[in-house]
């Protein structure tokens, strides 16, 4: 494993399990602090609600008992009615005063309601909350108009209510409230982190079928159906990449095979002759002659490793450089030229229809177009001939056709001709130079140009075609 820098740990992000907890800290805080609060709200509206009434009731009793005063005696008469109105009203208190400032009743022990800022006029009571420093009150203020005796007096009267054991039981509720709630919190937190752990068993348990996988274990796969439905995706993808991996890999391996088996013979066949020259003692001519046939030998190795070479590349550089104006037409005459006595000697002939210019690298093209050409060649019986057709169509697609009569090629190997070192059997060289690397390359050098190469077989030919279309020369026109 590699070292971790502090500066990785740091940009780091959070794991699921912390930001799940948190994210259910937070949502359970907000859902318990907005239930306390409207239960809260709901207590003291209640307790608000009771003493209203309660003060009301008060009210209109003293309203009924003051409108039958007549005469002065009648305000005498009035105390014990007074009393008996609030008995039965908890800590209920009444003070009534005329406008001259006649005290009519008060009750025992009331509080001096001097520092209460009373209006001139009440036609329907004020309800207030006030404290003389010691107790708190809801106050009922109200003004009742005496309309029967002939003086036409206006009573002022102050209801008092003590909601000190409301206060007392609210701030200890909120209290035990908030308690619960922190409580609440803490408790679904937890809960919510050892939920978030047991659900993410299934990923845990992936992992740890993950890490078994090595060199030797590409075979492993995910069962998609024995784990959650919101991994059954991650399972397939993971799955499909496992299956791309030890595709390329068996790739890898077989080309390593193959560069070792092709690598094999010819220096064997150098070993074989170096140890038979040196058996004995030879002339000049024919040291000469032993050299010249190593050359081959040579000559075979060297465009092996120019071939593998250029795939390296080409596999780490997709883009082809040095884009120019490509005249096909001139390209595959100089091909035909250059494959002339070797056409002639083989019995075959060259045809070509039609002209193209393309936008793409000129010697890379003409590799590929001489790998596919001299593959046609080969696999062409004397007296036939090999066509090149260049079409060009009214949406600027270009396509390139190399066809050349011959055995069909069956159709399980068509996907693989490209692959490096691929034979259909392993007597039959498809690929120039006899290296059996000449079809990727032009596979890779069309990749290069954001083309597209397949093969198909009708009516006795079997035909390779390029592709360019109309996004590619954008493309290349960018470049």
């Amino acid at each position: 494993m590699y070292p971790v820098k502090s500066e990785e740990l740091m940009r780091r992000p959070h794991s699921l399990a912390l930001r799940l907890t948190l994210l259910f800290g937070i949502v359970t805080a907000i859902v318990f602090s907005g239930f306390g609060w409207i239960t809260e709200r709901s207590i003291e509206h209640h307790f608000d609600r009771d003493d209203v009434s309660e003060l009301k009731i008060i009210a209109q009793s003293v309203q009924q008992a003051l409108s039958i005063i007549r005469h002065e005696k009648d305000v005498a008469l009035l105390a014990r009615r007074f009393d008996d109105i609030l008995v039965g009203h908890h800590h209920a208190l009444l003070q009534i005063t005329r406008q001259d400032g006649l005290e009519i009743f008060t009750s025992t022990n009331i509080p001096d309601f001097s520092s209460l800022d009373i209006p001139d006029r009440l036609d329907r009571g004020i309800l207030r909350r006030w404290s003389d420093g010691n107790h708190a009150y809801r106050v009922l203020i109200q003004h009742v108009d005496d309309i029967i005796s002939n003086d036409r007096h206006t009573y002022t009267v102050i209801i008092a209510v003590a909601i000190d054991s409301h206060q007392r039981f609210l701030a200890s509720f909120r209290d035990t409230l908030w308690i619960m709630i922190v409580s609440g919190i803490v408790i679904t937190s937890l809960m919510g982190w050892i939920a978030v752990r047991r659900g993410h068993a299934p990923l845990y348990k992936i992992i740890a079928q993950i890490r078994r996988i090595s060199v030797n274990h590409l075979q492993t796969r995910l069962n998609p159906k024995a784990v959650p439905r919101e991994l059954g995706n991650l399972a397939v993808s993971f799955n499909e990449m496992l299956e791309r991996i030890e595709e390329a890999f068996q790739r890898l391996s077989n080309f390593s095979a193959d560069i070792a088996h092709e690598l094999r013979t010819p220096i064997t066949n150098l070993m074989t002759q170096a140890q038979v020259t040196l058996s004995k003692e030879r002339t000049i001519s024919e040291y000469q002659e032993i050299l010249y046939s190593n050359i081959e030998e040579y000559e075979r190795m060297a465009l092996m490793i120019e071939d593998m070479l250029f795939l390296a590349q080409s596999d780490n550089a997709l883009d082809a450089p040095d884009m120019t104006e490509v005249d096909l037409t001139n390209e595959i005459h100089g091909l035909f030229d250059y494959y002339e006595a070797w056409v002639e000697e083989h019995g075959v002939s060259l045809a070509l229809e039609g002209s193209a210019t393309v936008l793409g690298n000129k010697l890379m093209l003409r590799r590929a177009l001489s790998n596919l050409l001299s593959n046609a060649v080969r696999y062409t019986q004397p007296g036939q001939t090999v066509y090149v057709r260049l079409t060009h169509s009214a949406t600027n697609d270009i396509s390139i056709s190399i066809e050349n009569p011959g055995e069909a090629i069956p159709p399980e190997h068509i996907p693989k001709l490209f692959d490096r070192f691929y034979r259909i059997d392993p007597s039959r060289q498809c690929c120039s130079g006899g290296t059996g690397l000449g079809l990727a390359i032009v596979k890779s050098i069309i990749d290069a140009h954001q083309g597209k190469i397949d093969v198909t077989f009708d009516k006795g030919y079997t035909r390779f075609k390029i592709n360019f279309n109309e996004p590619h020369e954008r493309h290349m026109g960018k470049a």
